[in-house]
């Protein structure tokens, strides 16, 4: 393939990848982080998930990227509504335990620590 042709396949994805990290953010991240920020508890439990999503992607041995996150969230997501779990309508309570959305919360604040898109 042609150089030109591969590097804007590359920018694509990259965009792509930012623009479902920013969906799911507003989706989630924004309430979620603000719930977490206010209960040091549910910070925990988001650090958690976090370290987990690390280990997952092997972020020890390659950094992060929004491809990988995106990717990683599109897993979750899909696994899950394939086991039976609905997204929830209206406000999100962070009180319950749902584990597909503190997942996805913590993919959220991972994506917070990536470079900004160009």
């Amino acid at each position: 393939m042609n150089g030109l042709f591969s590097n804007a396949a590359a920018r694509a994805a990259q965009r792509s990848a930012h623009a479902s990290l920013a969906d799911l953010t507003a989706a989630v991240g924004v309430t979620g982080l603000a719930a977490a920020q206010a209960n040091p508890g549910l910070m925990s439990v988001i650090d958690q998930h976090a370290a987990g999503v690390r280990d997952s992607l092997d972020a020890d041995s390659r950094p992060l990227t929004a491809i990988l996150l995106a990717a990683y969230a599109e897993g979750v997501r899909d696994a899950a509504f394939q086991h039976g779990w609905t997204a929830p309508e209206g406000d999100i309570d962070w009180a319950e335990n749902d584990w597909v959305l503190r997942r996805l919360l913590a993919v959220c604040m991972l994506a917070t620590t990536l470079p900004a898109p160009r």
